[in-house]
C-alpha cells in the first residue's frame, strides 16, 4: 500500500509505502504503547476509589478495639480499687471492734458508770459549723463508709484517751511511780549507757538495764498503770509495756511469756510475765527500761527507790 504524502516542505509531493519493514514496525510499536496506556488508566481510573476507602475502614475498626482495650482495662483497675478499699473497710471495722471491746473492759474493771463511757455512741460535743466541701460531694459507698469508719475511729480515740486519764488519776494514782526493781531475783547483767554490743562486739547505746535470772522466774511491775503493749515486738521478743500516768511508761522485754493483756490495769508488785531469751537475746533475762514524757531515762534512781 501506497499513501501520498503532500507537504510543502520541498515543494513536491511525496510517498510513504506501508509495506515496508522498515515503516511497519515502528507503526506497530506505536499502536501498542497507546493501547497500554489506554488500559492502564482504565486500571487506575476504576481501582482508586477502592484504594482510598480500604485504609479508612481500617482505621475506625482499629481505634475501636483500641478503646475496647482501654475500656477492660479501666475496668479491671476499678475492680481492683474497688477489692482493695472494701478489705481496707473489714480492716479498720475489725480494729473498731477491738478497740470498743478494750473500752468497755475498762469501764468495768474501772467500775464506771457505763453510760458515761458507752462505747456504741460518739462522745458528746457540737458547736457551729458549716458545710463542707467533703459533705457536699457525692460519693461511693465504699468512699461513704471508709469516712464514717474513719470518724468513729477519732471518736473511740478520745473516749479511751479520757477513759485512760481518768483511770491513771482516780485509780492509779497512788501506785503510779516507778520503785524497785522489775524481777524478784535475778542480778544485774548489764547497765544504763554506752556499752559493747553482744552481738556486733561495737559500742552501742543500751536505752535500759537487763536483770539475769532463771528461765520462767517472775517479771514484776516496778508501779501500778494500764497495759499498752503484749506481744511480740522487733529487737524485744515479747514485750509488755504499761502506761503510768504521769508521762511515766516501762518495758519488760524478752519475755518468755506475758501474763497480761492490752487494757489490763496491773497493780504494783504484780507477777506480769515469766523471764526469757525471746528476741535479740544471749539468755534469760528481762530488758527493762523507763520512759518519762516520751524520753528514755536512766532506770538507776527508780530501781534504788523503796517501794
Amino acid at each position: 500500500m501506497n499513501i501520498i504524502l503532500f507537504t510543502s516542505l520541498h515543494g513536491r509531493p511525496g510517498s510513504l509505502n506501508l509495506g515496508q519493514r522498515r515503516v511497519l514496525v515502528p507503526i506497530i510499536v506505536i499502536l501498542l504503547i497507546l493501547c497500554a496506556l489506554l488500559i492502564f488508566s482504565g486500571y487506575w481510573l476504576g481501582h482508586r476509589p477502592a484504594e482510598q476507602t480500604v485504609p479508612v475502614a481500617f482505621d475506625w475498626r482499629s481505634d475501636l478495639q483500641d478503646q475496647r482495650r482501654l475500656l477492660v482495662e479501666a475496668r479491671r483497675q476499678t475492680e481492683a480499687g474497688l477489692d482493695a478499699l472494701a478489705l481496707r473497710v473489714g480492716q479498720l471495722q475489725a480494729q473498731l471492734v477491738r478497740m470498743e471491746a478494750l473500752g468497755e473492759r475498762l469501764v468495768k474493771m474501772a467500775k464506771l458508770d457505763k453510760g458515761e463511757f458507752d462505747f456504741n455512741q460518739p462522745p458528746a460535743q457540737g458547736g457551729p459549723g458549716q458545710l463542707t466541701a467533703e459533705q457536699a460531694s457525692d460519693g461511693s459507698d465504699l468512699l461513704l463508709a471508709l469516712d464514717q469508719l474513719a470518724r468513729q475511729l477519732d471518736d473511740r480515740e478520745r473516749q479511751l484517751a479520757a477513759l485512760e486519764s481518768l483511770l491513771l488519776d482516780e485509780t492509779l494514782n497512788e501506785q503510779g511511780y516507778p520503785t524497785g526493781r522489775p524481777v524478784e531475783r535475778g542480778w544485774l547483767s548489764s547497765g544504763f549507757g554506752r556499752r559493747v554490743d553482744p552481738f556486733t562486739g561495737r559500742k552501742a547505746m543500751h536505752e535500759g538495764v537487763d536483770f539475769a535470772g532463771a528461765l520462767g522466774a517472775d517479771v514484776v511491775a516496778v508501779a501500778a498503770g494500764v497495759v499498752t503493749w503484749s506481744g511480740v515486738r522487733a529487737g524485744y521478743g515479747n514485750l509488755v509495756e504499761i502506761n503510768h500516768g504521769n508521762g511515766y511508761v516501762t518495758r519488760y522485754g524478752h519475755n518468755q511469756a506475758n501474763l497480761v493483756k492490752v487494757g489490763e490495769t496491773v497493780r504494783q508488785g504484780q507477777v506480769i510475765a515469766r523471764m526469757g531469751s525471746s528476741g535479740r537475746s544471749t539468755g534469760p533475762h528481762v530488758h527493762f527500761e523507763v520512759q518519762h514524757h516520751g524520753k528514755l531515762v536512766n532506770p538507776a534512781r527508780y530501781l534504788q527507790a523503796k517501794r
